[in-house]
C-alpha cells in the first residue's frame, strides 16, 4: 500500500483544519464552503477514505504513529504480543515441536470395507 509522505498529510490536514473554521465563521460564504469541501476531498484522496471526517481521523492516526503501526492498524491485523499471534519457534504448552495441530474442521472419508476378499490381480 502505498502512503503518502507525512508532511504532505500535515499540510493537507492544516489546510482542511483552517478551512473549517473559516466555514464555520462564516457558513453562508460560498467561496469559503467551496474550497473547504475541496480540502477535505484532497485529505480523502491521500489518506483513501470516503468522508472528510473519516479522512482527518485517519491523518491525525498517521501522523502521530509509525507507519507499521498504521499499516497494522488499517488492515485488522493484531499487533504484536496479541493472543493469536506467535513469535517465529514459539511453542505453545501441550504442542509437539515441528509438527502442526489438526484441524478439527478436516473430514477424512471413511475406508471401505468389504467381506469379500478383493479378486486377484487388482
Amino acid at each position: 500500500m502505498l502512503l503518502p509522505a507525512k508532511a504532505e498529510v500535515a499540510r493537507q490536514l492544516r489546510r482542511y483544519r483552517a478551512w473549517e473554521r473559516v466555514m464555520l465563521a462564516s457558513p453562508t460564504d460560498p467561496a469559503a464552503r467551496a474550497t473547504f469541501e475541496d480540502s477535505g476531498y484532497t485529505l480523502c484522496v491521500l489518506m483513501g477514505k470516503r468522508c472528510a471526517r473519516e479522512a482527518a481521523d485517519a491523518a491525525e492516526r498517521y501522523l502521530r504513529t509509525s507507519v507499521l503501526a498504521y499499516l497494522r492498524e488499517q488492515s485488522g491485523l493484531p499487533q504484536p504480543g496479541e493472543p493469536g499471534r506467535r513469535r517465529p519457534g514459539e511453542v505453545r504448552p501441550g504442542e509437539v515441536p515441528g509438527r502442526r495441530p489438526a484441524d478439527p474442521l478436516r473430514r477424512t472419508r471413511p475406508r471401505a470395507v468389504s467381506d469379500q476378499p478383493s479378486p486377484a490381480g487388482t
